[in-house]
């Protein structure tokens, strides 16, 4: 899939054969790259609902996603840190410096009176998000749940590019993804449930 995670898709029994249509049953197990040892999960037997109107049906396992999951938690994707980027754009011969996430220690003291304490100085801020549990994926009918447990650590970035962290917090969310099709596009809409 990329060079984190790759994807077992061989067939799990000979193809099905019938005179209106072929049924193909693939394994759909994603592994951490390099590493073909069996995710903590069984998978369940799931049937496809009889339809006949489309010339091509896909259909994917909790399984599949659970196995995603478990790859990507596993290889540390989940594993972020959101520091400032400046970028340099250069437009009509202009040269123009952007800076993207601009949070600096005076936003978190204005909310946290500890952190105003510490730093009087307005430093930037990084963060450091990371999984701390397999994030949980469930189908349902219409949309799929994930539920991430995480931690953030926030520092502070001082004059000479050195951190010294400002304080720790645990992350619970529960999300809700519906997926549709309009104008021939797939659309996502999350919903953050807790």
């Amino acid at each position: 899939i990329d060079d984190l995670a790759e994807i077992d898709y061989s067939l799990n029994s000979l193809p099905t054969v019938l005179q209106p249509f072929i049924d193909l049953d693939l394994k759909g197990i994603v592994y951490p790259a390099g590493s073909y040892s069996g995710p903590p999960y069984v998978a369940a037997p799931f049937t496809i609902p009889d339809q006949s109107d489309s010339m091509l049906y896909l259909a994917f396992s909790e399984y599949f996603f659970q196995t995603c999951s478990f790859a990507y938690y596993t290889a540390g994707a989940f594993n972020i840190t959101i520091a400032e980027e400046v970028s340099r754009i250069q437009r009509n011969g202009w040269l123009r410096t952007c800076s993207f996430f601009n949070i600096s220690t005076e936003i978190f003291g204005s909310i946290i009176p500890e952190v105003a304490k510490y730093s009087v100085t307005p430093y930037p801020v990084m963060l450091k998000l990371m999984a701390t549990e397999i994030p949980i994926i469930n189908l349902e009918q219409d949309s799929f749940t994930a539920e991430i447990q995480g931690s953030m650590e926030v520092f502070a970035v001082l004059p000479d590019s050195t951190t010294h962290s400002l304080f720790t917090m645990n992350i619970a969310a529960n999300t809700s993804i519906a997926l549709n099709i309009f104008d021939q596009k797939l659309m996502g809409s999350l919903c953050l449930n807790r």
